[in-house]
């Protein structure tokens, strides 16, 4: 199964935020071991860099390291193109959320089976399927349900 994983959940990994960060690692854990597909979108990847700038700020190196997260993370996920063509359709989408319907475009557009965010009020319009964490891992049990432990 191809996913692409929205950038909150990722975020919520990152930065440990309770309580999806759990569901979210059991996420991480299936893609690591080759269960899913996980994808984030370029547009992901430079979002995902601005709020690993954030986390580091008032520390030495900020930028550096919030590129070693993105580049650790890029070794996990598969990268997929944001393009223009995803930007126009975007537009198309009715749900008040320009961002997402252009995730919703580059996920479609690349074959996609899912998409999992925690917000999954911007996606209702999705031609994919869209899960939160918790109803994905519900519906697509894992070989190992203690990933995380």
């Amino acid at each position: 199964m191809k996913a692409v994983i929205d950038t909150n959940v990722i975020v919520d990994v990152l930065q440990n935020r309770q309580p999806w960060c759990e569901d979210g690692k059991t996420i991480f854990m299936a893609v690591a071991t080759n269960q899913i597909t996980g994808c984030i979108t370029a547009k992901q990847a430079a979002d995902i860099h601005f709020f690993s700038r954030k986390q580091f700020t008032g520390q030495e190196n900020v930028d550096q390291k919030a590129r070693d997260v993105l580049s650790k993370l890029l070794t996990l996920f598969e990268l997929l193109d944001s393009l223009a063509i995803d930007s126009m359709n975007a537009f198309g989408i009715s749900n008040n959320d320009y961002e997402d319907a252009m995730l919703i475009e580059s996920a479609s557009r690349s074959g996609a089976d899912c998409i999992i965010t925690r917000n999954t009020e911007h996606f209702q319009v999705s031609p994919i399927k869209v899960f939160t964490p918790e109803v994905f891992l519900r519906e697509y049990p894992l070989k190992n349900s203690n990933l995380t432990e």
